[in-house]
């Protein structure tokens, strides 16, 4: 395990990973090195990224033979850069290729520059080099990561609950919030916590969610149910691969007797919605705050 901030620590951890087996080291100073520390290994190589010295921070890393060092710092896998403020990493290897994953203010500057604390994640391919070096990769923002496979709206299992795909499934939602369901019975003294129900709120008009890549396949889907809370009106567009692209249906919300009193809504699609298709909700209605929306499911 590896932490610390502005120097580099670590220990090894016991095989019920909560115990210590041996001591705690401080490792040489690493050059650039800040905080965050994340270690992995590839191809036989060692690795550790940080955070490189604040402010602005990048993305360095350091390389070794062993996983306890000594490190050898290699330089940045994202360099310092004014667009951002922090920059913790996380790098995964996931169907044969390799991401870094990094914080930045990117979705709070949509609405102000004045700094906060409210850091989004973003990620980005990463390649290495056939010494083990890793390339420099631009910043999140320039880069295009493309979808891993194609979202499949159908979740064919035989649990009834599980066909259904939670509202808060999206690759764009910006003003949305989420929310867990009140309840008494979140907690099991067997098993632990038990999962609470998530659900989008804080619905504004001319506000969507945005799910990529969703394959309705060759025979289609005609028809689609929502779970919507509501103590007022509003509606639920289901519109394709734009905010205003083709309209397939549209669920009028009309009260439900509460915001967490989910009805389940059934729209009928005029024709079958085939082939892959960027899938929008989009919700309009007078005012701020229109309605919840638990799940949905296409047939």
């Amino acid at each position: 395990m590896y932490w610390g901030n502005p120097e580099v620590y670590s220990v090894k951890l016991g095989k019920d990973m909560i115990s210590l087996d041996g001591p705690i080291v401080k490792h040489p100073k690493i050059q650039d090195y800040q905080e965050g520390p994340w270690i992995w290994k590839h191809d036989g190589h060692y690795y550790l990224a940080f955070a490189s010295t604040c402010c602005p921070e990048g993305i360095g890393y350091a390389m070794s033979d062993g996983p306890e060092g000594p490190w050898e710092y290699k330089g940045h896998i994202m360099d310092h850069t004014v667009r951002t403020r922090g920059n913790h990493p996380g790098i995964i290897e996931f169907n044969g290729k390799s991401y870094v994953f990094g914080l930045n203010y990117d979705i709070m500057h949509l609405k102000t520059f004045a700094h906060a604390e409210q850091r989004s994640v973003s990620v980005a391919e990463m390649h290495y080099n056939e010494d083990g070096t890793i390339q420099e990769v631009p910043y999140f923002l320039d880069n295009v990561v493309e979808q891993v496979k194609n979202f499949d709206p159908y979740r064919k299992v035989k649990e009834e609950y599980l066909r259904r795909v939670e509202a808060e499934t999206m690759a764009w939602g910006y003003g949305l919030k989420t929310s867990y369901e009140d309840s008494e019975n979140d907690y099991d003294e067997t098993i632990g916590y038990l999962p609470r129900n998530m659900y989008v709120h804080d619905i504004d008009d001319g506000e969507y969610i945005l799910v990529r890549g969703v394959d309705f396949g060759r025979k289609g889907a005609k028809k689609m149910l929502a779970a919507i809370g509501s103590d007022g009106y509003g509606c639920l567009e289901v519109r394709l691969d734009a905010p205003d692209g083709p309209m397939k249906a549209l669920i009028a919300v009309t009260p439900t007797g509460g915001k967490t009193v989910f009805k389940t809504y059934t729209a009928k699609f005029k024709k079958r919605i085939r082939g892959v298709h960027d899938l929008y909700f989009v919700f309009t209605g007078a005012g701020k705050d229109l309605f919840t929306f638990d799940w949905w499911r296409m047939k």
